[in-house]
């Protein structure tokens, strides 16, 4: 199956390396699992829609991550499990996009990305 996660990464101004560690474990344990990784992108630093709380502190910005996979049921729930106990992560949600028939994958292209100025 094809799935997507958005991640939501709190924010340190310039740690990055953050970000390339949640993104790499979370690729090493669908690739582990038998799944193959589509695409990965690096949206960058947003302000979050409303101020979130999460581990007893409050965030008003984000460092969003989009990442599209092929992979079982059983590596998306691991995915899944692990971003929601990770204390660095703010947000994550996983959507599944098709069901497998490349007929009807076709129709999701690559994952657009919007430059922010300033």
């Amino acid at each position: 199956m094809l799935y997507e996660t958005i991640g939501i990464i709190r924010h340190s101004p310039g740690n990055v390396s953050e970000i390339k560690d949640i993104v790499l474990a979370t690729g090493q344990m669908i690739l582990r699992n038998g799944g193959v990784i589509r695409d990965i992108a690096n949206w960058g630093v947003f302000a979050l829609p409303r101020a979130v709380s999460k581990n007893q502190q409050r965030h008003t910005k984000g460092h969003y991550f989009v990442m599209r996979y092929d992979c079982g049921i059983a590596a998306n729930e691991a995915v899944r499990q692990t971003l929601a106990i990770e204390p660095r992560v703010i947000r994550a949600t996983n959507v599944k996009l098709g069901d497998g028939k490349l007929e009807r994958l076709s129709r999701f292209g690559k994952v657009e990305w919007r430059k922010m100025e300033g």
